[in-house]
């Protein structure tokens, strides 16, 4: 029996990889490292945040790196904001939502302080933010907060949470963005409890550098505040430029 040949309406698949639509227009759905694994878009721009604590006093770090999956785009990019003296938020994601998430809990932290004429607590901003990221559940912010703070009496206090506002409370360390597998492991193996200021700032940034430099994502140095009852140091890491 012979073979027909294929009719010319026979269909032609596309070799290029298939497109998604987003807030910023058109993204591809497979990852640009490993095309066979498909990219989550908390992974576009990459990042790096992991927040820990010492004897009353705790640290918060990030890597500096913007980029659209592996171009960089920035060198100086800030993921932590300082809402006072005693409390900061990390945020890793899809950095505009990162700005603007950024902008409104600021806002809402100044509501606040106007309203009672005092700092808001950890405990208390850590609820704020879950609700808010929960209210836009089917619409939400690309991002996941690290919180960290210090309580009453000096008490530090840490968590993270996914983009819906699930929070997971810790007492050693927290870890988010694309570096988090390896700031897990890297933490893990550094972390011990009760550190005093300074040691915690050597094993935070040890942790930060470590993981990042196994994370093509994010990098490009690191920008660490070490937070204690009566003082706020800010660090900024130089480590690998690729």
């Amino acid at each position: 029996v012979q073979a027909s040949k294929p009719s010319s309406s026979t269909l032609t698949i596309c070799s290029f990889p298939a497109q998604i639509s987003s807030p910023l227009g058109k993204l591809p759905k497979f990852h640009s490292v490993n095309p066979n694994f498909p990219m989550s878009i908390f992974e576009y721009n990459g990042s790096a945040v992991v927040a820990m604590v010492g004897k009353n006093c705790f640290a918060i770090a990030s890597d500096r790196r913007l980029g659209v999956q592996l171009q960089t785009i920035a060198t100086d990019f800030q993921r932590i904001s300082k809402i006072h003296d005693h409390l900061f938020i990390g945020l890793s994601g899809l950095a505009t939502d990162v700005q603007t998430l950024n902008q409104r809990l600021v806002f809402r932290h100044n509501l606040y302080k106007l309203r009672e004429e005092r700092d808001m607590k950890p405990e208390t901003f850590a609820s704020l933010v879950s609700a808010i990221l929960y209210e836009k559940r089917f619409g939400p912010y690309l991002c996941q907060p690290v919180i960290a703070g210090l309580g009453e009496d000096s008490k530090p206090f840490i968590c993270t949470m996914d983009s819906i506002g699930a929070k997971e409370l810790a007492k050693d360390f927290v870890v988010s963005g694309t570096a988090s597998e390896s700031l897990y492991g890297a933490c893990e193996a550094m972390y011990k409890p009760d550190m005093e200021a300074e040691e915690l700032f050597e094993t935070i940034s040890q942790a930060l550098l470590s993981s990042v430099d196994r994370d093509c994502l994010s990098g490009w140095g690191g920008h660490v505040y070490v937070v204690t009852p009566n003082e706020v140091k800010e660090r900024i890491l130089k480590g690998r430029m690729d």
